[in-house]
């Protein structure tokens, strides 16, 4: 398990038995830093879940492969196709050519419109569908939160590790490997903004109805709560974070960020630069 002392970007840590995540984080003032993670269950059947943002490619491959042999990879398991999730997909697939990318149908269309995906290598997993990984069996489940239609969460049965995707984004201060590192209020009120910007609908929902489909996730009983947008969640904080989550449907939606919000940003920018450096208006 990765501590605050050994935790840094792109430097793939241990969350379970042969589970690790590959941590980023993209800059996001004024509100912290949003993390952008993937993982590698290595096992028998070794998986990657999701294939990281292409700003980072040559460090991200370089991540996934110092815990796991390309040549190795049986499954790729994408949970949508939006950049930070798909962004490398065509480099890992040309570099594991042993892999089976786990995906749906209208994830292959939405990706046409950039690249072509090989059908030959395709399997399609849906809602409630599983796979046999040799060692293990995973379960794709529909999560309460996403930003695109086609999204699905990974459930390891055998470390009852979830993949919550985007459900539980949160923005954080600094980048840390464990909401445990968060101050309860950084953690409440990451999990309110976070749910909020992700799935901003979520504020048409019947509160009751959603609740029944919060509980229903929740029901998988997972130990460990790993996610895209979220330092990993373990103990009471997963209970805590489920509350929090019910509650979205009652919270009056974020309010979006304005050209004012932008001009005061940099006039402020402007102001803190010495004469002689270009103007941030100019760059």
């Amino acid at each position: 398990m990765a501590t605050m002392d050994t935790f840094n970007l792109l430097q793939p840590y241990k969350i379970a038995e042969e589970t690790f995540v590959i941590p980023w984080a993209l800059e996001a003032p004024p509100v912290g830093h949003f993390p952008m993670n993937s993982m590698v269950i290595r096992g028998a059947e070794p998986i990657l879940v999701d294939t990281g943002a292409p700003a980072v490619r040559a460090q991200w491959l370089e991540a996934a492969w110092s815990v796991v042999d390309p040549l190795d990879v049986r499954w790729i398991f994408l949970t949508h196709d939006d950049r930070d999730h798909a962004g490398n997909l065509l480099a890992v697939l040309a570099e594991c050519p042993n892999a089976t990318l786990l995906t749906t149908w209208f994830s292959i269309g939405r990706m046409a419109e950039e690249w072509e995906t090989p059908i030959n290598r395709c399997r399609f997993m849906t809602d409630g569908d599983t796979i046999d990984a040799g060692d293990r069996t995973l379960v794709a489940k529909r999560p309460p939160l996403y930003d695109n239609p086609t999204t699905r969460a990974l459930f390891d049965r055998k470390t009852n590790t979830l993949w919550a995707v985007d459900t539980f984004a949160t923005n954080v201060p600094t980048p840390v490997p464990e909401t445990a590192a968060l101050s309860p209020d950084e953690f409440r009120d990451g999990q309110f903004f976070g749910g909020r910007l992700v799935s901003p609908w979520v504020a048409l929902l019947d509160a009751q109805k959603f609740g029944t489909v919060v509980s229903y996730f929740q029901h998988l009983n997972a130990e460990v709560i790993a996610g895209c947008h979220c330092p990993v969640l373990r103990g009471p904080q997963i209970s805590e974070a489920y509350d929090l989550l019910r509650q979205l449907p009652e919270i009056p939606p974020w309010t979006e960020f304005t050209q004012a919000d932008l001009d005061q940003w940099m006039a402020v920018a402007e102001s803190s630069v010495p004469p002689e450096q270009p103007r941030p208006s100019g760059t």
